[in-house]
């Protein structure tokens, strides 16, 4: 599978028609979601990127649907993961039974076995089942009972949460956070496109009339495609002054890792692949940054009292040079 995705990349003209079908991606997305292109645009980049996608707001403002539609316009296998309080490692990852035919215990795959699975309302779980997604999210395998079984590739995780402050919930642990490439709010429509809502056709109907627009063959080879695009050394200056600039700033508690920096220019290099660039502009950067910055950076004591857009705004005044 790798030689010949290699060999489609190298290829201009491949590379460009599956751009094009990405675009008609998102095109597509647009119509069912609506009054959201940012945010679908960030999440479709962020599967692109090989990143796992956490999705944070209210209840009933699209994040299932959006997890759902991800997986229908993509083509990929999918499984939902409803986490509750009373949930046990066992029934994400698969449990071994004993088959008296063999006389041995055989492994029975849990629903994280398929290419997207959404942890849906992952903090109503308790952090013993948060935890069983972490070895799946980061080696993209599961080891159970000494045996290590594979997952699919592609692999993704699209987890909801509620907000913190509702009844019931488990703050999700700084290392699990860290697992998610990117994380989004969803938000409320606007008037206009909350009446279209309101007159037309459920979502859920639409969803089912869908096809997929890009084979799972397809997003692999953009995968390999996002790290072709090209980053100059003033671009890797730029992202190295944001790094330093959260180490060392009183805003917050402390600063971005060095899996974070990978993760902004990962997800930079898609957010040009999607503009069909081969080569990376700062412009990339900053659109991506507070999505891929905004659950890894927590204000100090100091300045708690500042709101999430806040925190993340300061590393936007970092100056290219």
């Amino acid at each position: 599978m790798s030689q010949i995705a290699s060999s489609i990349l190298t290829t201009p003209e491949n590379r460009d028609k599956n751009i094009i079908r990405l675009k008609h991606t998102l095109a597509v997305m647009n119509k069912v979601i609506l009054g959201k292109e940012q945010t679908l645009r960030l999440a479709l980049t962020c599967l692109i990127a090989r990143g796992h996608l956490l999705i944070e707001d209210q209840p009933g403002v699209g994040k299932t649907t959006l997890a759902h539609l991800l997986a229908r316009v993509l083509g990929l296998d999918f499984q939902r993961i409803q986490f509750t309080s009373d949930m046990l490692p066992a029934d994400i990852l698969g449990v071994s039974v004993y088959d008296q035919n063999s006389a041995s215990f055989k492994f029975h795959p849990g629903p994280v076995f398929s290419q997207l699975v959404l942890a849906d309302e992952v903090n109503r779980a308790t952090p013993k089942a948060q935890s069983a997604l972490l070895e799946a999210m980061e080696e993209y395998q599961v080891t159970t009972e000494g045996e290590t079984h594979p997952l699919p590739s592609p692999f993704f995780v699209i987890a909801t949460q509620n907000p913190s402050n509702q009844i019931g919930t488990f703050q999700l642990p700084e290392s699990q956070l860290d697992r998610f490439l990117m994380r989004l709010e969803m938000g409320y429509p606007d008037e206009a496109h909350e009446k279209e809502l309101l007159r037309g056709k459920d979502r859920r109907e639409i969803l089912k009339e869908l096809n997929a627009t890009l084979a799972p063959t397809q997003l692999l080879t953009l995968q390999q495609a996002v790290q072709q695009v090209h980053v100059s050394d003033s671009l890797i200056d730029y992202l190295q002054k944001i790094l330093h600039f959260t180490r060392h700033s009183p805003f917050y508690r402390k600063g971005l890792s060095p899996r974070a920096g990978i993760a902004i220019l990962r997800c930079a290099q898609a957010w040009a692949l999607l503009d069909q660039r081969d080569h990376l502009l700062p412009e990339d950067i900053q659109a991506i940054l507070p999505a891929t910055t905004n659950h890894r950076l927590q204000p100090s004591t100091e300045f708690s009292a500042l709101a999430p857009d806040e925190v993340v705004s300061h590393l936007l005044t970092v100056p290219l040079d």
